[in-house]
């Protein structure tokens, strides 16, 4: 399987620079989630990598081959669209069959193929269907097959959920991170949904802006964001930030945050660049993070004592969202079943855990 090197890569649009100096390796093997907003450049990015858009300054290289110049026939690589982008006169098997035509291979191997790929994917029985008469469901696993008859090394998805219902999608999270594991093959995912990224990836490259914030495991993106953008993008509901003062006495460290008065206990926090007395830092608190009704336990970094703005409850969780005193909110999640479901207005003491923050620089935004 290829090693996929994205090297120096610039695009450009007329006068406006979408991507700009780019490097990326992906790893044999690898599922690669290139996540980010809309506009971001993931998908940009993904279409040079297929040959479907021109590449401004750099160099795409597949398994040690610079593809940058080539056809996207000749690069070694199948694509499933977010449209599906089925032949609607044609049968399953037509549309599993079609891209296999132009490489002149015998009806016996196409044969095995598509009856491989069918099986695989569970829709042998629909092979002389047509797409009208399927499920969203099963045209996504009818693009899939068409990508994987061709018996490539690397297969790239473009958003290939999003058009699919809650149900459907988890579905097909499930099937294709089990394609993945049985194929091991190469793959380059693009997506807006954190949730995907988190639960298929073996790597997350965050976006934002045409550059590449992180690259990581979803476990380290989560645990440890290396700036303010990353640690709001990842996680639901988003993370908790407070603009506050760093206060150095004694040897202790802490922040102040001014509008409620709290003092956060930075003691147990490893710095990577230790921050002066005086300065601004953004500490971050994840919603799932918090205790409720626990003032006084040995592990608290920070208390506070907030009126409750509104609540959502979703199943079994609950999110209350309690006014932070500068016009912000501050989310904390709990499940309902251990404690009650705070009225508006109510307050409500909650503490966070000393080694639990995630502490930013406020003018670079970035971790320390």
């Amino acid at each position: 399987m290829p090693e996929i090197e994205f090297n120096n890569i610039v695009k450009r649009f007329g006068r406006v620079t979408v991507l700009e100096d780019l490097n990326l390796q992906v790893d044999d093997g690898e599922f690669l989630v290139l996540l980010g907003p809309s506009g971001c450049g993931k998908t940009t990015l993904l279409n040079m990598l297929a040959g479907l858009q021109e590449v401004t300054g750099g160099s795409i290289v597949i398994g040690g081959r610079d593809v940058t110049d080539l056809d996207p026939k000749d690069r070694g690589l199948a694509m499933v669209f977010q449209s599906y982008a089925l032949y609607p006169t044609k049968t399953v098997r037509g549309n599993l069959k079609f891209g296999l035509s132009v490489q002149k291979l015998d009806r016996a191997e196409i044969e095995r193929r598509v009856a491989w790929a069918a099986n695989l994917l569970q829709i042998d029985k629909l092979l002389d269907r047509k797409p009208a008469q399927l499920s969203g469901g099963q045209r996504q696993r009818v693009a899939i097959g068409r990508a994987l008859v061709k018996n490539v090394d690397v297969f790239l998805f473009d958003e290939p959920l999003s058009n699919l219902d809650a149900k459907l999608r988890t579905e097909m999270r499930l099937e294709i991170k089990q394609l993945h594991q049985e194929l091991e093959k190469t793959i380059v995912f693009v997506t807006h949904d954190q949730v995907e990224a988190m639960t298929m990836a073996s790597r997350i490259a965050v976006m934002n802006g045409g550059v590449i914030q992180q690259i990581a495991t979803p476990d380290e993106i989560y645990e440890r964001p290396a700036n303010l953008f990353v640690a709001q993008f990842i996680g639901s509901p988003a993370m908790n930030t407070l603009k506050a003062t760093v206060e150095r006495a004694d040897g202790s460290v802490s922040a102040v945050h001014a509008p409620t008065g709290a003092r956060i206990d930075l003691s147990a926090y490893s710095f990577s660049a230790a921050p002066k007395d005086g300065d601004a830092v953004i500490v971050g608190l994840r919603p799932e993070h918090f205790s409720i009704g626990c003032n006084g336990h040995a592990d608290a970094g920070a208390y506070f004592s907030l009126p409750v703005r509104y609540t959502e409850k979703t199943g079994s969780d609950v999110t209350a969202f309690l006014d932070s005193g500068d016009g912000g909110l501050i989310a904390v999640r709990f499940d309902h079943k251990h404690h009650h479901v705070p009225k508006m207005g109510e307050m409500v003491e909650i503490h966070f855990p000393k080694d639990r923050f995630d502490i930013f620089d406020a003018a670079s935004e970035k971790r320390i």
